[in-house]
């Protein structure tokens, strides 16, 4: 019996491939997108902080100086926070575009794969008609033949 081989296999193992490879790019892309939102959250801690640090301050007897260290701090720590919040939406974006490559990846391996499966049915079709056809001659062959 022969056995099946598939004359675009070489393909299909790159279609699996690039799909791995896509899969290995959206995982890269969502702990990018992680690491970004927890630098988000311990800047927004950190102004929390700082804010409290501020209220504190006007309460007691603090030097005007102080106050607008502090103040200016809290200015920059809101840029960031607005930094980090559209490097936030890039990563969110990269995430997307990942998940929609992976997407196309999928369904481009499955085509293949699919074209594989019919091809298989198609062979396995053959070789059963081949079969067949040889049982019938040799069926026939032994009818043909007398019987002593």
């Amino acid at each position: 019996m022969a056995a099946f081989r598939y004359t675009f296999q070489r393909v299909v193992d790159l279609k699996g491939s690039e799909k791995t490879q896509a899969e290995w790019g959206l995982s890269t892309a969502i702990g990018a997108l992680t690491a970004e939102e927890l630098s988000l959250e311990l800047l927004r801690a950190k102004k929390q902080e700082w804010e409290e640090k501020l209220h504190d301050a006007t309460r007691i007897a603090v030097p005007l100086s102080e106050l607008q260290v502090i103040q200016q701090y809290l200015d920059y720590l809101v840029a960031c926070i607005s930094s980090k919040l559209k490097d936030v939406l890039h990563a969110q974006k990269a995430v997307e575009q990942s998940r929609l490559e992976l997407s196309g990846k999928m369904k481009d391996e499955k085509v293949w794969l699919k074209a594989k499966d019919h091809a298989r049915d198609r062979f396995q079709y053959a070789l059963q008609i081949k079969e067949q056809n040889e049982l019938d001659e040799l069926a026939s062959v032994r009818f043909m033949i007398p019987t002593p």
